[in-house]
């Protein structure tokens, strides 16, 4: 972009008052349930494509393991062993990454610095895209570090070979994690529901015609999953640069260049605080792969984290619509609306957990059976159920906080409170209460919801509470300030 570009469209935001956004609450007074009515339809603006998008993405991964398993068992385990391992790892670190432009995106929009959005999703693709190079290795030298980790060698050269075949996924990840957090930040949520409606239908079709048209096997059902993908990045590319954002979208710039060391830092932070998270619960079913006779145990423990997977997408769905809300008010300079929008995020989430948690608690004895005929397995769901139902209710407060220290620009600090919950406290909790107090999989999965989400969760709402939010107002401007000024 040149320069002449960038001088009208400064000068004209800067003819527009930077806290022209919206009166706070104090300046024009409305009732309780005015202001929260309208914060909710403003929330809701995101979290509902938001829920579809991520329902689709994930069940695009489904779609994959499940034409996997007509196949052949040993397919199934290779399709399985590469998304939910490597792929798993690569998705949660990129995905993390990627929430620094909720932060940046989201308070450039808010204080109407409109042409910067630009320049941060063109920084974040530079940054990500080389992150995607540096972790190449990870898959290249798949199938030895899967055996070193106890896979048999059928399985882990099979997965190599799969995981090979989803380099292109790899890269897809480093341009649509982006674009996603860039068109959300400005509430632009509706083009991402059906592009994502689109690259599932893709997905499926292509999947069919791979498995039981040209009979391509495992390595055809590995390769839809890239295909569908970039659908969904090109989809997304097409309206940015197409028209569909005239105000944030004014072409390839050489400021993108500029300013990366910072932007890495917090592209990082972001990456750390996530992936913590992420690998939490991937560690619990590890720990109990471990225990003694444990098949039965790992097959309710699955099913279980199944229905979690599944509900997991409203939260996580909460957590991009609270980063985004909080960034844009913290942007304009309105702190006492950031702070409205995380009561408005937070209330509204933890009441749909609390639906999910009584439906659980009530068929407990029932939704096992969606995945097997086993007695032993379904009465393992059952007494399982319970530490579901509070893993459920939990994450329908966790998320959301952690899309408040999105929008807020807390990454660093997050990454080390998740750091000493979950693995300082949590892990070791579940360690003690599985093997030195004889609870197996129960007292694994209860030491870690009890010892390391409730706990970080309980620590998030402390600084959420005594959080100064016109301080934090104020430091959104700064920041907006200095990246500005790196350009």
């Amino acid at each position: 972009m040149d320069n002449d570009v960038h001088s009208s469209s400064d000068s004209k935001l800067q003819a527009v008052p930077l806290l022209e956004h919206q009166p706070e609450p104090s300046d024009e007074p409305q009732d309780l349930v005015t202001r929260f009515r309208a914060e909710s339809k403003k929330l809701w603006h995101i979290v509902g494509p938001s829920i579809f998008s991520r329902v689709a993405s994930y069940s695009m991964l489904v779609i994959t393991q499940a034409f996997a398993g007509h196949l052949s068992d040993l397919d199934l385990a290779a399709i399985s062993i590469a998304n939910n391992v490597v792929v798993g790892f690569d998705f949660g670190l990129l995905l993390g990454m990627a929430s620094a432009l909720e932060t940046l995106c989201g308070q450039a929009y808010g204080a109407k610095k409109y042409y910067m959005l630009g320049v941060y999703m063109q920084r974040s693709w530079i940054v990500m895209f080389i992150c995607c190079v540096l972790l190449l290795p990870m898959y290249i030298f798949s199938a030895p570090v899967l055996k070193l980790l106890g896979q048999t060698d059928d399985v882990a050269e099979l997965s190599g070979v799969v995981v090979m075949w989803m380099i292109p996924l790899h890269f897809s990840f480093a341009f649509q994690f982006p674009l996603q957090r860039f068109l959300q930040s400005q509430m632009k949520t509706a083009v991402i529901a059906w592009v994502s409606a689109l690259a599932l239908t893709v997905h499926i079709l292509i999947s069919w015609a791979m498995v039981y048209g040209l009979k391509l096997g495992v390595i055809g059902v590995a390769a839809t999953i890239n295909f569908s993908w970039w659908v969904l990045v090109l989809g997304l590319f097409a309206y940015t640069v197409c028209g569909g954002c005239p105000l944030t979208w004014t072409g390839f710039s050489i400021e993108a260049f500029s300013g990366l060391w910072e932007f890495t830092k917090l592209s990082a932070a972001s990456g750390v605080m996530l992936c913590l998270e992420n690998w939490y619960y991937r560690i619990l079913i590890l720990m109990t792969g471990n225990l003694k006779n444990a098949e039965i145990a790992i097959d309710a423990l699955s099913i279980c984290m199944t229905i979690n997977g599944w509900e997991m997408m409203i939260p996580l769905a909460f957590f991009a619509g609270a980063g985004v809300r909080v960034a844009n008010e913290l942007g304009a300079g309105n702190g006492k609306g950031a702070k409205f929008a995380t009561i408005v995020a937070v209330s509204t989430s933890s009441v749909i957990g609390l639906f999910f948690w009584l439906v659980i608690i009530i068929f407990r004895e029932e939704f096992g059976l969606m995945f097997s005929n086993s007695a032993p397995v379904l009465d393992a769901v059952s007494s399982l159920s319970i530490l579901l139902a509070f893993t459920v209710l939990l994450n329908s407060v966790q998320p959301v906080l952690s899309g408040v220290a999105v929008g807020s620009g807390w990454q660093s600090y997050v990454a080390y409170i998740n750091l000493g919950c979950y693995y300082l406290i949590g892990v070791p909790l579940g360690f003690v209460m599985g093997w030195v107090f004889n609870q197996g999989v129960m007292g694994i999965w209860a030491g870690m919801i009890f010892g390391g989400t409730a706990i970080q969760t309980l620590v998030l709402c402390i600084i959420t509470i005594r959080c100064d939010w016109d301080k934090e107002a104020e430091k959104a401007r700064l920041h907006i300030t200095k990246w500005e000024a790196s350009s």
